[in-house]
Parts: structure tokens; sequence; C-alpha cells
């Protein structure tokens, strides 16, 4: 356990260390957020799998807007639509079941776009972010060495398998586990993580792949609507509930409870997660996630942006609603554009600290493919009540 402990702390302090670094070698442009591989030169194009910060001609948008308004003509009919609500915790409960953890990969890179996750030597962060990177890293190295002993969201995948388990019954179990799970949270004396000086949320955690890379930064609280999802997750082996509280909850159910009370939490984490929700029921998400931030607590988000490559390739028939598509498997998906989560956030409360559009350029060199992908990146902060005085 010591040993374990020593090796992840220096993990961490790795991870600041080459942030740093990445910091002081762009040339005046940061490589954090989204990164600092540059394309100069279109015969470069297949040296590298990803290229950051692609600007986009007037024509490239033109193309993507014809191709999303192609795909989208033919529409899904209304009642048909409702299963992707009613069924969407039997979906990823059986993707879960096949796949277990072998899906996705564990999120190594929070650390670089979200230092925010990063534990900080003191309760006031720096403003300079490179400056106080490198003193967060050398108190990391030092404990380490002074410690002789001492990882929407629900995604997508086939479901093509057949169930004998009534559709309604199974989307209403989850939602009775996911609050007898919380009914803790009445109490708001006595809560995981209460003696925690620094609490962080992720909502539709999946497996753990955002989980177990920042678990060891402070405590950790966690939920999915899956509960096959949240059993993974407390059966990995670096999971530890003295650090880290896995639980059941569905964001969409307004009667579900969460095991601590409101303005307890400093990070609220959410990736790939909000694009699977129906875009009508957002706004009332965020509303109520915000209430459960401390005042200086920050939502960080990461999704899809608006004629992502992924987007574009729909066929007809799979859109539900305006940019709002259904995959083959029966999972959901929307694409957001910077305006849309100013919009969503601010309108809950919370004040910009970043919100960005990543373009890059992914490419396949086996099989000579370039796509185009868009992601937002985003992270608001609950603003502290207006003095007094």
């Amino acid at each position: 356990m010591n040993k374990a402990k020593k090796f992840s702390v220096a993990k961490v302090a790795a991870i600041f260390i080459r942030f740093s670094m990445r910091l002081k070698s762009s040339d005046g442009r940061p490589s954090a957020p989204l990164g600092s591989r540059i394309l100069t030169s279109p015969d470069d194009i297949f040296k590298h799998n990803m290229w950051d910060h692609v600007q986009w001609t007037e024509e490239d948008r033109e193309n993507a807007r014809q191709k999303a308004e192609e795909n989208s003509t033919v529409r899904l009919p209304l009642n048909e639509q409702g299963k992707f609500v009613t069924a969407a915790c039997q979906y990823w409960d059986k993707f879960y079941e096949i796949h277990q953890d072998k899906f996705f990969k564990d999120r190594r890179w929070l650390f670089l776009e979200f230092p925010e996750l990063l534990p900080s030597g003191e309760k006031g962060r720096s403003t300079n972010m490179c400056h106080g990177h490198q003193q967060a890293a050398i108190q990391l190295c030092s404990a380490s060495s002074m410690d002789t002993e001492k990882g929407k969201h629900q995604r997508c995948n086939p479901v093509d398998h057949h169930r004998n388990t009534d559709t309604f019954n199974f989307q209403e179990s989850c939602q009775q586990a996911a609050r007898g799970t919380n009914e803790a949270a009445v109490d708001d004396s006595v809560f995981p993580g209460q003696r925690a000086s620094f609490r962080i949320l992720e909502v539709g955690c999946g497996v753990g792949n955002s989980v177990f890379p920042i678990k060891q930064t402070h405590f950790l609280y966690c939920c999915d609507f899956s509960p096959r999802a949240i059993q993974l997750v407390k059966n990995h082996p670096d999971y530890d509930d003295s650090v880290c509280h896995a639980f059941v909850h569905d964001i969409c159910d307004k009667m579900a409870t969460f095991p601590f009370p409101p303005q307890s939490l400093d990070v609220i984490l959410a990736v790939f997660v909000l694009s699977s929700i129906h875009p009508e029921r957002l706004q009332d998400i965020v509303n109520h996630l915000s209430a459960y931030l401390k005042h200086g607590g920050v939502l960080l988000f990461r999704d899809y942006g608006r004629y992502d490559f992924s987007q574009l390739r729909f066929k007809k028939g799979r859109c539900l609603s305006e940019n709002f598509y259904t995959r083959g498997d029966g999972t959901c998906v929307y694409f957001f554009t910077k305006e849309e989560v100013h919009d969503l956030f601010s309108k809950a409360g919370l004040e910009e600290i970043q919100n960005l559009e990543d373009r890059r350029l992914q490419v396949n060199r086996g099989k000579k493919v370039v796509m185009r992908r868009v992601w937002m990146q985003s992270k608001y902060r609950k603003p502290y009540p207006p003095s007094t005085s």
C-alpha cells in the first residue's frame, strides 16, 4: 500500500513537471489548453496522429453545415423517440456487461487540460499557472522522496442483444437503486468525505476512466446511472473508499439525492456526459448540479462540438431533433456550440473562466484518412455572494 501510494504521488508530480515544460516550450502559444502541435505545411499532415488549433475556412464551415443539414432532413418519428429516454439505463448496463472496463482508455490528459483537479499547496490558487504548477510539482516530489515506504456518458456501443427484462421496470430499478444508495444525503451532518478539505464530483463516470487517474489528488465522488458500471468501479484494484465514493445516480432523475449536502463541492467534472442527454433537459440538470458547488467552486466541461466528424457521418433517419442524434446502439449525442455552452452555464449562475472550441485534425496514417474533430472545453465558476460591507 505504501509503495503504491509513493508511486501515485510520483506520477502526479511527473504530470506537473510535464505540464510546466510544455508551457515553457510553446513559443508563445500555450500547449495547455488544447495542445501545441500546429500543422504549418500540408506535406506534413501524415507525420502525426493529431494536429491542434486547426483553422477552418468559410468553405469548410459551409460544407460541414450542409452535411449536417442533409443528414437531419429525415428524422426519427416522435412515437419512436421515447425509448431512447426510458431505456437509456438498460442500453448502458448491457454495454458494460459486454465490455466491462476494456472499451475506454483512462483519461491521462485530464491534469494537463484541467489543472484545477490537481492538489494545491494552499487554499488560494496562484493566478500564475506555470509558477503554481512548478511549485506544486516540487512539493509533490519532496513528499515522495521523504516518504520512504510510501484512474454520457454515458457513451456508446452495440446493444443488439434482446433482454427478457421489461424496459420500464429496468429503468425504474436503476432509479430506485440511485435513490436507495444516497439516502444518507438527507442528513447533512454525516456524509462520505465530510472531513476532506477538497471534494470533486464526476458525473457519468462510467467504469472510472477519469476516476483512477485523479483519485489520488483529493476526495472524489463519482456517479453513473448504470449499477453495473459502478460495481466495476468498486471492483477495480485501485478503488479505495477512504478517498473515493462511487454511487449509482441518474442526474436526470429529480427525485434522486446526492450523498453530500449542497455547497460542498470544489469541482464538478462533466466529460462527454451532458451530450448524451436531450438538450431540453440540460438546463434543469446544470442548475441542480451548480447548487452543490461551493462559492468559488468550478465546473469543468468537455464534450462534442458542432460539426464534429462524428456528427457529419450520421446517416439519414438517426436525427431526433436539431443537432441531436441516436446511434445504432440506442445511445444519443448532442453537438454543442460555444454560445450554447455559455448560455447553459451562465443561466445556472456560473461565471465563465474558459469557453473554448477545440478544433483538431485526427489522422489515420495507415489508411491516409483525415478527420476534422470539434470538441468543447469549458470552465465555469460559482461566484461568491456580494459583500455586505
